[in-house]
């Protein structure tokens, strides 16, 4: 992993719907409409949150939701062009802040040049290997072809094909040479891991340090890392394992997929998440309000490279339904700055900072030895060791207080409580309240 990730915290942003873009691409020829600015006046506010990646979802030229991209080189006209990105890219180098550009090349959408000619020409397409097509199948078209989970719109890629992914190499170091750092493989776990491995191969090639991150959604994650070369996957495990467990007062459910994680920390810590684009908000997800201190206590504070997607922080909620719009309340508009931002969400904000600021003071919790201490229903602990150093996080869900006995027998040195939820007694470390929490520090 390149050594800048070891200490990344992003921040995620779907432009499309953040900036308030239309549902379809503008007309041709029609001026772009610089968005992305936007942007440059939420930096301040990502720093302030304790971020120091900017995630970005897709910008590049696409006929409806970004994931149908029509051209790898050319930013979508409803968020700028070229230079709205080389001046968003420039506003974050200044900060510090690292970009990662959401890659879509699993597919494409119907209106992508190389399909179009395919259209147009059919077998005699200098295009046509590009793609997986029977030309002896039934459709519309003449002939059938493969598609990204059976949506016409999105047409499969031949990984097979040595074009393909010299197409691939070209567009991530091209956006690389202009200042991005890395790279999140949208449907990652669609394609076959050796054709990540020779891409990621051959653009570490020019830029060595880039980080390539796959969205995987299922187990097992490995193949992606070891025979695909990726430096990361997305943890989707874990992340339905916390909010489902919390639900259910099940922490028996998390203890399994902390053991399962600690496996996939191993090879390469994934990125975790409380949402994303393409989830329902954790503030909606959870049956419990009392509980989403919780969460982000367990983002802060698990092995993994963090993710925040934008709202999350501030208790934004909303549902993804399985419709035709059905993501459009988890891919809101923002106003035009921070300022706008309702006032009832500035106090979990604020313990994100918290938290967020004790996980970059102990930056080896990225790859950190995990071990569950305690473990009941309702309640858990867990210790993160690394670099001669120790945290130990108390969890209840129970309406009781608790005590955490064999906890504390299990860990010796002399302890500090390095945040808590409110009404935690400091002087009494292994208790909790009801619905409490706290981070341990263990002298060693």
């Amino acid at each position: 992993m390149s050594s800048w990730a070891h200490d990344v915290i992003w921040w995620h942003v779907y432009p499309l719907g953040f900036t308030g873009a239309e549902r379809e691409a503008l007309p041709a020829g029609a001026a772009p409409v610089a968005r992305l600015a936007q942007l440059e006046g939420w930096l301040d506010y990502l720093v302030d949150l304790g971020a120091n990646g900017l995630a970005l979802g897709p910008v590049f030229a696409s006929e409806t939701h970004g994931y149908d991209t029509v051209d790898h080189h050319r930013i979508d006209a409803r968020l700028g062009d070229e230079g709205d990105l080389e001046a968003l890219l420039s506003a974050c180098r200044a900060r510090g802040v690292r970009v990662l550009l959401d890659g879509v090349f699993n597919h494409v959408g119907r209106g992508h040049p190389a399909f179009a000619d395919v259209l147009a020409h059919g077998r005699a397409s200098r295009y046509a290997a590009w793609f997986r097509i029977d030309w002896d199948g039934q459709g519309p078209d003449g002939f059938a072809y493969e598609t990204f989970e059976g949506h016409d719109h999105l047409v499969a890629l031949d990984h097979d094909e040595p074009e393909v992914a010299d197409h691939v190499v070209e567009v991530m170091a091209h956006w690389l040479d202009r200042g991005a750092d890395g790279w999140r493989l949208d449907a990652a776990y669609a394609v076959p891991p050796r054709f990540w491995r020779e891409v990621t191969d051959r653009v570490r090639e020019r830029h060595p340090d880039a980080w390539f991150v796959g969205e995987v959604i299922h187990a097992p994650y490995e193949p992606w890392l070891t025979e695909g070369g990726l430096d990361a996957v997305t943890q989707y495990e874990l992340w339905k394992a916390v909010w489902s467990s919390l639900d259910d007062r099940n922490l028996f459910e998390l203890a399994h997929a902390l053991e399962r994680h600690r496996e996939v920390v191993a090879v390469a810590p994934p990125l975790t998440f409380l949402g994303n684009h393409d989830v329902t908000r954790i503030a909606s997800q959870l049956a419990e309000p009392e509980h989403l201190e919780h969460t982000v206590v367990l983002l802060a504070t698990l092995p993994g490279v963090p993710s925040v997607y934008a709202g999350d922080e501030q208790g934004f909620t909303g549902v993804k339904e399985e419709h035709a719009r059905g993501d459009d309340a988890v891919r809101p508009a923002f106003p035009a700055d921070p300022s706008g931002l309702a006032d009832l969400g500035w106090p979990l904000f604020h313990r994100h900072q918290e938290l967020l600021g004790l996980r970059r003071r102990h930056r080896w919790l990225v790859d950190g030895d995990l071990e569950v201490l305690e473990l009941a229903n309702a309640a858990m602990a867990y210790a993160v060791a690394g670099e001669g150093e120790r945290l130990v996080v108390l969890l209840s869900l129970d309406d009781e207080a608790v005590g955490f006995d064999d906890a504390a027998e299990a860990v010796a040195g002399e302890v500090s409580v390095l945040a808590a939820a409110d009404g935690v007694d400091e002087e009494q470390p292994w208790a909790l309240p009801p619905h409490g929490w706290s981070v341990l520090r263990v002298a060693t």
